[in-house]
């Protein structure tokens, strides 16, 4: 499999009356062909402005993004006319938001919005392009769908709306779909199916994804690779595997103790990441997780870890304590 997707030294910054907020901050990370990435994170880490960078969503003149590039089958989608945008959207890169109620238009029928990309990207006549919707509603599970064809968004519920959006993302053969919380309003079964959904497509079909999330149940079940995020910048990366078996980073392992397990013994309680989140407008020196940290060490104040490799494979972590990870677990244990 070849790189699908390269992004290199992404900056993207909005000016505010507080100062210059940088949202994504010298991040860089890849998706092959036919791969499942994640983005982890908590609200406001930089998730949804990466995936907005690359479509290039940034809503200017206050956003704007100051380093790239983002290479996309070779080409820098920076250096690409709007013109020539346009027709990546959609055609090559599709995106699923976050909340389809307000992603759709609602004084349009569900046709429209089907057919309208066909026409425009796949110059389908208006029957070809029917017929193609036809197809898709049915392919995510929509019944009747020549039926529902004629109705409006709120005439489906969340999931279905939900559904809908997977099949405009499906419906011009994108190479790789970009998936912002696609989960979040639904609940936990209509969740399961939804993701099922996605990931049996993804593979049907050999469309790359990119899942923007918080939910690390979803990470495991689906994602072949994670990069964590942390204050704009990523902070671990590696295998699903790697990161549930092997947390190398102190902010990972909070997320990872914070969420409900079933093959743990029952515990009186959670173990929530104390403190808030930095104000990216004041970053302070030193690593951006280090004022919640229980591992800190003195040099985590005073120089900014980078991202260093974790034996041989592509596992990498900024944290100075990665390597004595271990160590600081057990003398924490301890009550050292």
């Amino acid at each position: 499999m070849g790189t699908l997707l390269e992004v290199r030294n992404l900056q993207t910054q909005f000016v505010t009356r507080s100062g210059v907020v940088r949202a994504v901050d010298d991040v860089s990370w890849d998706v092959d062909e036919g791969e499942t990435v994640a983005l982890v994170g908590e609200s406001g880490c930089g998730k949804s402005v990466s995936a907005l960078s690359i479509m290039r969503l940034v809503a200017g003149p206050a956003g704007r993004i100051a380093g790239g590039p983002i290479l996309f089958k070779g080409r820098d989608l920076l250096q690409l006319s709007e013109e020539e945008m346009r027709h990546v959207r959609g055609r090559e890169i599709a995106m699923v938001f976050q909340e389809p109620m307000t992603s759709l238009n609602p004084v349009l029928t569900i046709a429209r919005q089907l057919t309208e990309g066909l026409e425009i990207h796949l110059k389908m006549s208006p029957p070809e392009a029917r017929r193609r919707s036809i197809e898709l509603l049915g392919m995510v599970g929509i019944p009747d769908p020549e039926r529902r064809l004629g109705q409006y968004p709120h005439q489906f519920s969340g999931g279905m709306r939900q559904r809908m959006m997977i099949a405009m993302a499906l419906a011009c053969n994108p190479s790789l779909i970009l998936a912002d919380e696609p989960t979040t309003a639904l609940d936990v079964t209509i969740q399961a199916q939804i993701l099922e959904l996605m990931k049996d497509l993804s593979r049907r079909f050999g469309v790359a994804m990119l899942i923007i999330t918080h939910n690390l149940g979803v990470v495991a079940r689906y994602a072949d690779r994670v990069n964590v995020m942390y204050a704009g910048r990523i902070i671990e990366r590696g295998t699903a595997r790697e990161i549930y078996a092997d947390p190398r980073h102190p902010y990972t392992l909070g997320l990872l103790r914070s969420v409900p397990r079933l093959d743990e013994p029952r515990r009186a309680r959670l173990d929530p990441i104390e403190g808030q989140p930095p104000d990216l407008t004041r970053l302070a020196p030193g690593c951006a997780f280090a004022p919640r940290c229980t591992f800190r060490v003195e040099r985590c104040v005073r120089e900014t870890p980078p991202l260093r490799p974790l034996g041989d494979g592509g596992h990498v972590s900024a944290c100075w304590e990665a390597a004595n990870l271990d160590r600081a677990l057990a003398r924490s244990a301890a009550g050292t």
